[in-house]
């Protein structure tokens, strides 16, 4: 099981100590796993770092969604479950990582080179996808640390902005470092109007201080873009965070009239089920 161990707001609000990950099921360890070889790799801070590998033969996945992948020290497998960064049309997969000194995986794993070998499993899942909402007019995503992942693949996906008026990513991170592909977002929202961007940083200097929850729940990320406060008959949201986070978001949405998507039917928010580990 995993260890969840508590921390004060500003040590885990954003905290690259965490990392977006779940304990891996039976299943996931009897659905095979196929070797496939590392491309590139790109370190972004101290502590977090992407890379690319192959995709394995016949690998499907939707946008949003998240697999298991690991490697094998000794022969014997370490995996954790990862969201895909790449979109689902790409010829290869890519994954956003933390790096924790002592985690049983992320510990090796910062150490991979193009070249070496990484395990990866053949069947993907998660509720960050299209059809864990519903349609509307401004799709939110809020994310903390590595959280940002799944959302760089929906970003690219041209399926959202047909969904969807607008898109507005909120991403949080302790330093200016850990804004993993701020100048690709930059880009992406330059050629496409659509598309918005809302950076924070809580540690160091920056143009934008207030927590992705706060930029929400209070509306100042709406009013800073000029679109309507976040109504739960108009607008949708997706969250990828630390536990703090995605907690406070759902409950202050379910108490304003907010419906999570669940076994019940489809609603106006969903949250990544992924547990979030300190050991990773």
């Amino acid at each position: 099981m995993n260890a969840m161990n508590k921390q004060n707001d500003s040590a885990s609000y954003g905290s690259p100590e965490f990392c977006y990950l779940r304990p891996i099921t039976l299943l996931e360890y009897v659905v095979p796993y196929t070797e496939e070889t590392v491309q590139t790799v790109h370190t972004w801070s101290d502590k977090t770092f992407s890379f690319t590998t192959t995709r394995p033969e016949g690998f499907s996945f939707e946008n949003g969604e998240f697999v298991t992948i690991g490697l094998k020290p000794e022969g014997k497998l370490i995996a954790r479950a990862y969201s895909i960064v790449s979109t689902n049309d790409a010829p290869h997969l890519e994954f956003l990582s933390i790096h924790v000194p002592d985690g049983p995986l992320t510990s090796r794993l910062v150490h991979i080179k193009p070249g070496d070998s990484v395990w990866v499993n053949s069947k993907a899942t998660g509720s960050l996808t299209l059809n864990y909402l519903l349609p509307g007019r401004v799709l939110y995503l809020l994310a903390t640390g590595t959280g940002l992942a799944p959302f760089m693949c929906l970003i690219r996906d041209p399926a959202v902005f047909k969904a969807y008026e607008k898109v507005v990513l909120v991403h949080t991170v302790r330093t200016v470092a850990e804004l993993a592909y701020k100048a690709d977002i930059e880009a992406l929202c330059a050629a496409n109007p659509q598309l918005h961007y809302l950076p924070s940083v809580t540690r160091e200097p920056f143009e934008r201080s207030m927590r992705c929850s706060e930029l929400l729940l209070t509306g100042a990320g709406a009013r800073e873009l000029g679109l309507p406060e976040p109504d739960k008959d108009h607008d949708r949201v997706m969250l990828c965070g630390n536990p703090e986070m995605n907690k406070q978001v759902t409950d202050v949405l379910e108490e304003r009239g907010w419906v999570m998507t669940s076994h019940r039917g489809v609603g106006n928010f969903t949250v990544e089920k992924a547990f979030v580990v300190h050991h990773a």
